[in-house]
């Protein structure tokens, strides 16, 4: 056991509390890595304020980078020294969705309470959406990582370990958006940022973003939006459809808050599609009339993580940012210390930041 600090939660909706706690070593196709940073996502505040239950105490974090310190039995593909990113993405490669290029959607039981933390007196510890990164250290399963260039700041490349691949993929591995589609982002985020870059990578011929702030939404088209929609308007999918003459091909609603999914489908033209890709806290509902949908050949299709498939999405990902086409140093609002986590967490609950990032030295 090796003994690390990590930001515990021992209450919903209190603060994390820094502390030290237990790491075993790396098990069978794990590995050990030592965290450079970690970014926060809205995820992990749902979690952390009991939206999607869970055991508690509990360590969350999962948008990482690092190096390897240590492997288990059996890892062959990696070794102690390698950079890699770090996600949630623990798939078995056996089941019928990672058999049909699902992993994402993974069905092999994982208990994240008997994982690889424990408290300092023997304790249960969560390993929070079984990744546990709000920590100096990991361990994870050789399928929760992808490589990474050594000279790759550790700040940006755990971007992409979800706020890139949920937004980017989004937008080109669920929906497929074709050259000339018209798009509409909902949520000038971290996420609504990358599904806006995605739009533009994949040649959409409008993206408007939407979104309640007006600075999110010019920071919005830095990262590629050729229009902007305050939410705040009386009826803001009229203007959208003044600026294409039409409905939407695509919407990606990136927030998890029921009004935009009460609104989404009103943007779109016959044939368009929702995708699903802000997750609202667990009960929360929306509403939608169906004959609607079903007259006009409309879609709501749900988008995990982006669809992602790490070793094909990474390396291209990573060869787009040392082109400049993917801004992956422009989404970091904030750097902060893993003592100040919490300050972090209360900055990222104001809307304001694009993705506050935990750096260890």
């Amino acid at each position: 056991m090796a003994r690390i600090r990590a930001a515990v939660c021992h209450e919903f909706n209190k603060p994390l509390v820094v502390e030290e706690v237990e790491l075993r070593a790396p098990g069978a196709g794990e590995v050990e890595v030592t965290l450079g940073a970690v970014a926060i996502c809205h995820s992990d505040i749902s979690y952390a304020e009991g939206g999607w239950g869970g055991t508690l105490p509990a360590v969350y974090g999962h948008e990482a980078a690092g190096t390897i310190s240590a492997v288990g039995a059996g890892v062959t593909a990696y070794a102690p020294g390698d950079t890699v990113i770090v996600t949630l993405l623990r798939s078995c490669g056996c089941c019928r969705s990672c058999a049909t290029g699902a992993p994402v959607h993974c069905s092999a039981p994982y208990d994240r309470a008997a994982g690889p933390l424990s408290m300092v007196d023997g304790g249960v510890l969560e390993h929070g959406m079984q990744t546990g990164a709000f920590a100096e250290k990991v361990v994870v399963a050789t399928s929760q990582i992808a490589p990474i260039p050594p000279d790759m700041p550790m700040e940006a490349a755990c971007l992409l370990s979800c706020g890139v691949l949920t937004g980017v993929g989004a937008v080109v591995n669920t929906a497929g958006i074709r050259p000339g589609e018209t798009v509409v982002v909902i949520g000038a985020g971290g996420v609504g940022l990358n599904a806006i870059q995605g739009a533009r990578i994949a040649g959409a011929r409008r993206i408007i973003a939407v979104d309640m702030l007006p600075e999110k939404l010019k920071i919005a088209q830095e990262f590629g939006a050729t229009d902007g929609i305050l939410a705040t308007e009386a009826k803001p999918w009229r203007a959208a459809k003044a600026i294409t003459g039409r409905g939407a091909d695509a919407v990606f609603v990136t927030v998890g808050a029921i009004p935009a999914y009460d609104t989404a489908m009103r943007y779109l033209d016959t044939k368009g599609r929702v995708y699903v890709v802000g997750m609202p806290h667990s009960g929360d509902l929306s509403g939608y009339e169906p004959a609607i949908i079903a007259a006009t050949g409309q879609a709501l299709i749900g988008s995990m993580l982006g669809d992602a498939m790490l070793q094909r999405d990474i390396p291209w990902m990573v060869d787009l940012y040392s082109q400049g086409r993917l801004k992956l140093d422009e989404l970091i609002s904030g750097r902060w210390t893993l003592d100040r986590i919490n300050e972090a967490i209360a900055d990222t609950n104001t809307g304001a930041a694009r993705r506050n990032v935990i750096v260890f030295q």
